[in-house]
Order: C-alpha cells, then sequence, then structure tokens
C-alpha cells in the first residue's frame, strides 16, 4: 500500500513539511509495511521555497540584497536540479519581513527581487519560479525592473527613486535599458489571485490597506500604478492576475512572463503526479479550511489531482469550517486535528500532537477498511 502527504502550511504554527512529517510518522507507527512519500505542498505564497526544499534535489543560493524597506538583508533562492531558480517575494520583500508600524506600501520597494534575478543572471540561469504571495509592496513591480536595468524619469527628466511613493513622480520610461539578457528568459509566475493592476478590485484598493495604505493613500497609488501601467504595457493592465502581490503580476508579465496557479506550478516542480498515479490514498491540509478551500487552494488543486487517477483523498486540517457537504464534494472525507474545545494558543502551540494524534487514529480506521475490503 501506498500512501501520499502533500499538505500546505499550517500558517503560524507548522511548515508544510512538519505536517507531512508528523502524518507520516503516524502511519508509519500504525503500519510500518505502508510505503508513504511525502510531498509537501504550499500555493505560491510564503513558504513556497521552503516546501520546495524539503521534497526536491536543489541548492540554496544565498544572497544579501535590498530588503522591503530599502536596507540590505541576507536572503536566499533555490536552484533546481533542472536548472530553474525558485524566487519567493515573501522572503525578499514579505510583509512578515516588516515590522508592523512601519508598514506603509508609500515607503516599500520590489527592488530586492530585481537584484536576485540579477544574481542568477549573472551565474547563468535562465528559467524561473516566482512565487508571488506575502508582499508588502504597491510599486507595480517598478523596483523589479529599475533593478534589472529599466530607466525611469520624471517630467525633468531626472531619475525616479524605487520606493512605492516614486511612482507618484514617474513621467516616462525606458524599457530599452532592460538587462538584454531577459530576452533569453522564462518567467513562470505562481499567481493564485485575478485582480486586474487598477479599479476597485486592483492592487491598491484590494491589498493596499492590509500593507499598512490609508483610504488617501489607496486612491492615489491607484492612480500613479495607472498611469505606471499605461507608460509600460495598457494592454496587460488588465490581465488576471497583474494586481497580484501590488502589481508584481504587471511587471512579470512586461517581462513576458506566465502568470500560473501556484499550486500547480509548485506540483510540477516536486513531481506530485507522478508519486500520485499509483496511490492508494492522498491526504492534505491547511491551516482552515471552509468552503473558499475549493476556490484554487492547494488541497483543492491536489484533490482533483487524485481524482484523476482514482485515488481518495483525505482533508486534514487544523481547523474546519463552514458547509462540509461542500468539502465532501472534493474530498472523501475531512478531519480537523483539534480534540475538543481548545484555546487559540492550544491549537497553535500543541499542533503537532494534535496532527499526531489525529493521523494516528485515521491510520488504524484507514488500515481496518482496507483489511475487511481484501477478505
Amino acid at each position: 500500500m501506498k500512501i501520499v502527504i502533500a499538505p500546505d502550511s499550517y500558517k503560524g504554527s507548522l511548515e508544510s513539511s512538519e505536517v507531512a512529517g508528523h502524518v507520516a510518522r503516524a502511519f508509519k507507527d500504525v503500519h510500518p509495511e505502508l510505503t508513504v512519500i511525502q510531498k509537501p505542498m504550499a500555493d505560491g505564497g510564503e513558504g513556497t521555497l521552503d516546501a520546495l526544499a524539503a521534497a526536491t534535489d536543489h541548492k540554496r543560493q544565498s544572497i544579501r540584497l535590498t530588503g522591503p524597506l530599502g536596507d540590505p538583508i541576507d536572503s536566499s533562492y533555490l536552484i533546481l536540479r533542472n536548472d530553474t531558480v525558485v524566487i519567493e517575494a515573501a522572503s525578499v520583500l514579505g510583509l512578515t519581513l516588516v515590522p508592523t508600524d512601519q508598514r506603509n506600501p508609500e515607503r516599500t520597494t520590489s527592488y530586492g527581487l530585481g537584484e536576485a534575478i540579477l544574481d542568477a543572471l549573472d551565474r547563468g540561469y535562465r528559467t524561473f519560479l516566482i512565487a508571488l504571495g506575502g508582499s508588502s509592496t504597491n510599486d507595480g513591480g517598478q523596483g523589479i525592473l529599475q533593478a534589472l536595468g529599466l530607466h525611469v524619469q520624471d517630467k525633468q527628466g531626472n531619475p525616479v527613486g524605487s520606493l512605492g511613493k516614486d511612482l507618484y513622480h514617474i513621467d516616462s520610461v525606458d524599457k530599452s535599458t532592460l538587462d538584454p539578457r531577459l530576452e533569453e528568459c522564462t518567467f513562470k509566475v505562481a499567481c493564485d489571485v485575478s485582480n486586474p493592476l487598477t479599479g476597485p478590485n486592483g492592487a491598491s484598493h484590494v491589498y493596499g490597506p492590509q500593507k499598512g495604505a490609508s483610504e488617501e493613500q489607496v486612491n492615489q497609488l491607484d492612480e500613479a500604478l495607472n498611469k505606471w501601467g499605461r507608460l509600460l504595457n495598457e494592454n496587460n493592465m488588465d490581465t488576471p492576475g497583474a494586481g497580484a502581490a501590488g502589481g508584481l503580476g504587471f511587471a512579470f508579465l512586461t517581462l513576458g512572463g506566465d502568470l500560473e496557479s501556484g499550486a500547480k506550478l509548485v506540483s510540477e516542480a516536486i513531481e506530485l503526479e507522478e508519486s500520485i498515479k499509483d496511490a492508494d490514498l492522498l491526504i492534505t491540509g491547511e491551516g482552515k479550511s471552509d468552503e473558499q478551500t475549493l476556490h484554487g487552494k492547494a488541497p483543492a488543486f491536489i484533490a482533483d489531482l487524485g481524482s484523476e487517477y482514482g485515488v481518495p483523498t483525505i482533508l486534514l486540517s487544523g481547523s474546519i469550517e463552514g458547509d462540509r457537504d461542500q468539502l465532501r464534494s472534493k474530498f472523501m472525507s475531512s478531519f480537523s486535528i483539534v480534540p475538543s474545545i481548545v484555546s487559540l494558543d492550544d491549537c497553535m502551540n500543541f499542533a503537532s500532537d494534535y496532527l499526531y494524534d489525529t493521523s494516528v487514529e485515521i491510520a488504524r480506521l484507514w488500515g481496518h477498511i482496507v483489511e475487511r475490503s481484501e477478505r
């Protein structure tokens, strides 16, 4: 019997590799003879780099670059065995890298992400997987493009800075100065939102407030991004995902990138489908599951993949809310790891224990069902 364990992270408590490890240990403790394959997953947001590092052969490249507030920070990216470079926006310009009292998209920049790409170009790499989620920026990717050579000027012809507030002063751009090596590159961009660059559903209005923007700033940034978009490529402004990560999606569209499902890109990188083809059971999960899990989240993608090969999928999450009947339309069954009414602190602090204990019960039940069916 073969079981594939492919969870997303339990945000705030367990990384996806830790979740997979605890579930695997429980199943092996109950059924030592089982073949258990761990394929920790991510949806292209924070944690993507660690999930890929846990599930693939890779090299981790350390780099010092410009952080979201303009100060130097230490970061890293992965180089997979097929020479694909994986860069996670959250580890370069993530919201968690900015102290709460300093969150203000006028004062953050995506410049460091461009520096990471340059570093990889200098090392000879030309194929990129970019995970966009979790950014602190709303600069339309102008920081990235400036780092890659784009000349940006104000009305007086003076160079413009790379912070979000510098968008207000941009009057012209010169794309001919972009690094010519970019023409040789392929950018696959993990993006699980469909927002356009601007407008009521755009980057500034939807995501600006959670990054610290006031109502006035939201309107100003949206107007500035509108001008920025028209200067670079108006045709890309309404492309679904252009507004992802404060407009980073738009920047990569400008570079000829393809915006794709984050779960799909990660699953391809870890060769998940190959593991599922001959599996008997698939287990996935996330921190909190509800009806929204069915719309673009990693567990739903994994269940669909399992369904293609007739492999039943169990959803094992930190908590489960909402309409379970909807979840049953995708998953064979769904379980919360929480054993009783406990505090949020206990849920976070004892997540490992709760997860292991629940996994043991599922393993025992699964074993009994299999044994009965084979009689």
